[in-house]
């Protein structure tokens, strides 16, 4: 799952693939802001055909996050 999420940051956000980690800080390390985690969550929901709440969104703090979240809920 942490490359289906690393190919959409590099494909979708022009994330450097050689920058992005599981512990890599989606924020703080990668430079994703708010409105491209928002896109990232709406590419995420479309692709593992899941709806990701409000609550979850706020836990997603790296990309191991992000990775472990789809694992566990995708359908």
């Amino acid at each position: 799952m942490f490359e289906q999420v690393r190919n959409m940051l590099v494909e979708e956000l022009s994330v450097n693939k050689d920058d992005i980690k599981p512990e890599s800080n989606l924020a703080n390390d990668l430079g994703v802001n708010s409105l491209e985690l928002a896109d990232l969550i709406l590419m995420c929901e479309e692709k593992f055909n899941l709806e990701i709440n409000d609550d979850a969104v706020h836990e997603f703090i790296t990309v191991a996050d992000v990775a472990d979240y789809l694992e566990k809920n995708a359908k």
